[in-house]
Order: structure tokens, then C-alpha cells, then sequence
């Protein structure tokens, strides 16, 4: 393994043939994908947990048509069977949207993260005390100033050991960016399978850079929650 790694790890840690390296690639699915899935959750997430049906009703249809297929089908989708309607070939701007795997690859991921993440912050929200709510409305909190300051913040806080799965969830997801020809970290390792017929070596290096990866980012997940969370651990008795 050592020896594929040091042999191609120009593909796989920096460019050789490739615009941009394969962990380059993966980290740019992976951050494009969460930031984008984010600002969308973040709002839907609200009208989740709305009390009117015109509200929560397309989030929740939106959320179960994401969260009940497969990731691997709706890449597909986009990729592959929207370029084919014909209102995608005649606007030049999606015709050139849909024409990257790449974009396609960070829809397909974005979209679905949301659905998760949605139903992931709208469950928080749920779960903030009715005595929290009520205590800032005493102080004069209502509306927009009561979600911004009080239950967005504390949701953002209970969701965040949800969250970090999510996004563990969603690196391992972008190994499916091969389908859409990406050249990320799975799609070099192929790549390099296909040079030197050693399967082994060229899946256990990029096995072993997806450890590497989660292993860093649970690290910086464990550090949040020490930080933000430290109001909901037990408190020892002394």
C-alpha cells in the first residue's frame, strides 16, 4: 500500500494529469454540499415545525422523497436524466449546469444532506424545553427575534452530535461522485486499480484516506460539543 501510495500519490494527494488532486476533489464536494444543504435546512427546517399545513406540508413532502431513495439513484437522476428533457437542452444556463458531473454531483449531495438535515434541526427544535420558549417571551422575545436569538441557537447546539454524523455520513457519500466521471479520491483509486491490477493497494490507500479524513473531522466535532455542549452534560456532585 505504501508503495502504490508513493507511486500515485500524485493523483491522489496532488495533481498529475488532474485539475485538481482527489482529496481536493472529495473536500470540495464534501464542504460545497454541506454549506449549501445547510442554508437550505435552516429555514425549511422552521417551516417543519410549523403549525400550518401550506408550511410544513412540501418541506415534508421534499424531505421524504430524498430521505426514501437512494443517494446513488438521485445522482443518477441528476446526471443523467435531466440533460435528457429537452427545457434543460434549450436554457443555455442549465444546459451548461447539467453538463458538469461535478455540479450534478454537488446538487444530488446538497439536496440530500437537506432533507436530513431538516428533519435533523426540525427534531431539535421540537425538543427545546417549552419553559426556554416561554421564559423568552417573558423578556419581550416573539417571532423573528425569538427564533434568531433563542431557538436556533439552542437547536443548532442539541443537533450538533446528530450533525457530525450526518456529516461523516456525507464524506462517505461522495464516493459516489465516480458515476458522474469526478475525479475524486474512489475515482483515482480506480484509476489506479485499472494501471496496476492491485485492488488491494489502490482501495486500501483510499480506505485509508477516508479514515483519515473522518478521524480529523470527528476530532473537530468532539472539540465543538466540549465547547457548545457543555450546558446539557451532568453535573458531578460534589
Amino acid at each position: 500500500m505504501i508503495e502504490i501510495l508513493m507511486q500515485y500519490g500524485k493523483a491522489f494527494l496532488w495533481s498529475d494529469g488532474y485539475r485538481f488532486t482527489g482529496v481536493a476533489v472529495t473536500m470540495w464536494l464534501l464542504v460545497l454540499s454541506l454549506v449549501f444543504g445547510f442554508m437550505l435546512a435552516l429555514p425549511m427546517s422552521i417551516a417543519r415545525v410549523s403549525q400550518k399545513k401550506a408550511l410544513w406540508m412540501p418541506v415534508w413532502f421534499y424531505t421524504y422523497i430524498f430521505r426514501g431513495t437512494p443517494l446513488y439513484v438521485q445522482l443518477l437522476v441528476f446526471y443523467s436524466g435531466v440533460y435528457t428533457l429537452s427545457i434543460v437542452k434549450d436554457v443555455d444556463f442549465l444546459n451548461l449546469f447539467f453538463r458538469s458531473g461535478f455540479n450534478c454531483t454537488v446538487l444530488a449531495l446538497a439536496l440530500n444532506t437537506c432533507a436530513y438535515t431538516t428533519e435533523m434541526l426540525a427534531g431539535a427544535i421540537r425538543a427545546i424545553p417549552h419553559g426556554e420558549i416561554e421564559a423568552a417571551r417573558a423578556y419581550g422575545f416573539s417571532g423573528f427575534t425569538l427564533y434568531r436569538s433563542i431557538i436556533i441557537p439552542s437547536a443548532l447546539r442539541r443537533a450538533l452530535p446528530a450533525y457530525s454524523n450526518e456529516v461523516i455520513l456525507m464524506l462517505h457519500a461522495t464516493s459516489l461522485a465516480f458515476t458522474a466521471t469526478v475525479p475524486d479520491i474512489l475515482k483515482i483509486a480506480r484509476d489506479v486499480n485499472a494501471a496496476t491490477y492491485k485492488s488491494f493497494h489502490a482501495f486500501g490507500t483510499a480506505a485509508a484516506i477516508y479514515l483519515i479524513i473522518s478521524f480529523l473531522l470527528v476530532g473537530l466535532f468532539r472539540l465543538a460539543e466540549k465547547r457548545w455542549l457543555k450546558h446539557l452534560r451532568p453535573q458531578s456532585a460534589h
